[in-house]
């Protein structure tokens, strides 16, 4: 009878899960999709510019999006009070994610600041460094507008508003490419600023990003009783509590990919490209599970708050399902033509040959990425952010990244052995997660 209910529930909730799942992972390609386009516009400036821009990416974006990290308790909150029927306490969270997405603004940009020092006394190229500190500091003043727009978009997809999530990316690089367009090459009657111009156009793509879903969540709550924008120090606090978790998964797992590639590095060329080719063609599915774990994060959420866990248990379940199905069909996509895939962005036949290889690896831990990002969201919904953060830093620090050492090195398998291990952690951690994932329920029950 039990899993008759549940094959109903999983009936009933499939619709509905996949209409949320849809816009938010149409965001993260969209995200995704921004990083791309200035990779490819800094093309014509030359080798030192690309440089810098890469540098300028790798160091920039795990520092903030672990900082973006602390809002994901947000999540909880507000989708629980909204199954609840609490809107003044929705609107109250959103308050103090505002406060606390401010708060931590100042310290990421001075903790930006201070790699120009660093890398000085580490003997990066002075000419890329030069170009590096100008993007660097462009950069900054996109900080605070991104810490806004996350936590309006964690307040409005927790209250089932996701359209403007999707149009606020989508057009953001519409944004973008002409900001480029005009700053990098001095177009429409602007300075040529080469990659700072692209620095500017992307800070001034996130405050059109902060600028839309701030409309969104005014149009949304146009009738509503007047906000109070006074602090509240208890939520604050039961906000970081919830967020910090959150940002050193973030953080482990954005430290573990940036190690692996200092492994690669030291690897022949041929090795170190096909690397690369590999981490962005795995990122990129990624994103689509990404955004079903945000889906998962706010049904649950709204069912724990509605105090129904039939609905905890179909959400979850249903999330983790459309996540297998896509990522699964991934799977079957980096086995069956991981040639093709990697020609798309390159025909050298030693970057292609080691390529096709570790594309091959992937597919074997394409459905557990999967699992894992989608089991992450949905725990994060019971207000669970502990059990992920320490999934992922047992399995990738404590058995992938050795794992991945010794047949690199030790055992001369070069970049596969980079990736068996990368496997070997994804399995463990999906595998993980789904165990707590189950442990939670019987409690929720």
């Amino acid at each position: 009878i039990r899993m008759a209910h549940l094959l109903d529930d999983l009936r009933r909730e499939f619709r509905p899960m996949l209409a949320l799942a849809a816009p938010l992972a149409l965001a993260e390609l969209g995200w995704m999709a921004m990083g791309v386009v200035d990779t490819v516009m800094a093309g014509p400036l030359g080798p030192v510019a690309i440089g810098a821009g890469s540098l300028g990416s790798m160091l920039f974006y795990p520092i903030v999006i672990c900082g973006t990290g602390m809002l994901l308790g947000m999540d909880a909150l507000v989708s629980q009070s909204f199954g609840a029927g609490a809107r003044p306490d929705c609107r109250r969270t959103l308050v103090n994610g505002l406060w606390l997405g401010a708060g931590l603004a100042p310290a990421l940009a001075l903790a930006l600041w201070a790699l120009i020092p660093l890398l000085r006394l580490t003997g990066t190229n002075p000419r890329v460094l030069v170009l590096f500190a100008a993007y660097l500091k462009a950069l900054l003043w996109g900080i605070l507008p991104l810490m806004f727009y996350t936590a309006f978009r964690r307040y409005l997809q927790a209250v089932d508003v996701v359209k403007p999530i999707a149009f606020a990316l989508v057009s953001a690089n519409v944004v973008n490419i002409a900001g480029n367009y005009a700053l990098m090459y001095g177009h429409w009657g602007f300075p040529a600023m080469g990659l700072t111009g692209s620095g500017y156009s992307t800070s001034i793509a996130r405050v059109y990003m902060a600028a839309v879903l701030l409309a969104a969540v005014a149009w949304h709550e146009r009738g509503s009783p007047s906000f109070s924008f006074r602090p509240d120090i208890p939520r604050l606090r039961r906000l970081a509590a919830l967020g910090l978790p959150a940002a050193l998964q973030i953080l482990a797992e954005g430290a573990v990919f940036g190690v692996v590639t200092v492994f690669a590095a030291k690897l022949d060329e041929a090795s170190l490209a096909a690397h690369g080719i590999a981490v962005n063609v795995i990122a990129t599915t990624y994103m689509v599970p990404l955004g079903i774990g945000s889906a998962a994060a706010v049904r649950v959420g709204q069912a724990v708050g509605r105090k129904d866990p039939r609905g905890v248990a179909a959400a979850g379940w249903s999330a983790l399902m459309i996540g297998a199905l896509f990522m699964g069909t991934a799977g079957v996509a980096l086995w069956t033509v991981p040639q093709w895939i990697v020609e798309v962005i390159t025909h050298d036949a030693p970057v292609v040959a080691v390529g096709v290889g570790l594309l091959r690896i992937a597919a074997f831990f394409e459905l557990f990425d999967g699992l894992q990002a989608v089991a992450t969201g949905a725990l994060r919904g019971l207000g669970d952010t502990r059990s992920p953060m320490l999934a992922h830093l047992a399995g990738y620090w404590m058995v992938g990244l050795p794992v991945a050492y010794l047949l690199c090195f030790y055992f001369r398998w070069g970049a596969p052995g980079i990736w068996v291990g990368l496997s070997a952690a994804l399995i463990l951690i999906g595998s993980a997660l789904l165990v707590v994932w189950k442990r939670q329920l019987d409690r929720v029950r």
